[in-house]
């Protein structure tokens, strides 16, 4: 496998994590810049280790791991997308309710939740690298890198997202959230 290949491998994994970056940024757009921040470390990192899962455990549960993929993404990326999209909703029903006591942010529970759910067709590429003898540090390096950088553009665009969606943002990346979440079960 040639670096571009390895490359472009990355920034297809990354696509997930690139579009739930840009939805929680949106969505928690009062949330400390160093909390951001931590969406292209928790991504890039999950994105980097699953491969390396699969390519030491791929014999052993790929075929499980593979047949439950899409069903834990859903959930995982279901419940959380559905909450945002209900408390969207009360917030723009009650706008003078909404922002009153609560604010909402962005918990390493749920970073650690997303970057598993947006990861885990990376435990069947480990499998993959093992089958075409590539380095694997090198692949994982790369792979996890492109996906921390592809964040970090995600938290731009999320940025200028949520000033345009305004109010409506956390229905939105709940939305986005939704339909990852359906595409890793249907495929």
């Amino acid at each position: 496998m040639s670096l571009f290949e390895v490359i472009m491998l990355g920034v297809a994994l990354a696509c997930d994590s690139f579009a739930v970056t840009v939805s929680n940024t949106f969505v928690y757009a009062n949330e400390k810049r160093s909390r951001l921040a931590l969406m292209p470390l928790f991504f890039g990192a999950f994105q980097g280790l699953m491969p390396v899962a699969g390519y030491f455990l791929g014999g052993l549960a790929a075929s499980i791991i593979e047949r439950y993929a899409g069903i834990v993404t859903l959930v995982i990326l279901g419940f959380i997308g559905g909450n945002m999209i209900k408390e969207g909703y009360e917030a723009l029903k009650n706008p003078e309710d909404a922002h009153e006591g609560s604010e909402s942010r962005l918990t390493i529970v749920q970073l650690f939740f997303q970057a598993i759910a947006t990861a885990i067709d990376a435990f069947a590429v480990g499998v993959s690298l093992r089958a075409e003898s590539v380095d694997l540090l090198s692949a994982v390096t790369i792979i996890g890198v492109t996906t921390a950088l592809l964040c970090v553009v995600a938290l731009i665009l999320g940025r200028k997202l949520g000033k345009v969606l305004g109010d409506r943002a956390e229905i939105a990346g709940g939305i986005v959230l939704l339909i990852i979440g359906l595409k890793a079960f249907l495929s």
